[in-house]
């Protein structure tokens, strides 16, 4: 994610417990695919695993998106209980 977007999630994420979800659950994604990305060679298995978390990670990345669509689209503002 681009800096200005992660700032923008970052202002929301008290106001939106579902925003918080997805973006927690994007960064831990993220350490883990790292992981992976730092190994020189992958074992087949390691590799299956590896681009599984990259798609739950990018469906994760799409409802993010979708949320903050609803923040940006004007007189749509986002609200929660």
């Amino acid at each position: 994610m681009e800096r200005r977007e992660e700032e923008f999630i970052v202002s929301l994420l008290d106001r939106d417990p579902e925003l918080r979800k997805y973006y927690e659950e994007h960064q831990e994604l993220e350490k883990k695919i790292q992981l992976y990305q730092q190994k020189v060679h992958l074992s087949p298995w390691e590799e299956t695993e590896k681009k599984k978390l990259q798609k739950l990670k990018l469906l994760g990345k799409d409802k993010i998106m979708q949320i903050l669509e609803k923040y940006r689209t004007p007189g749509n503002q986002r609200v929660t209980e």
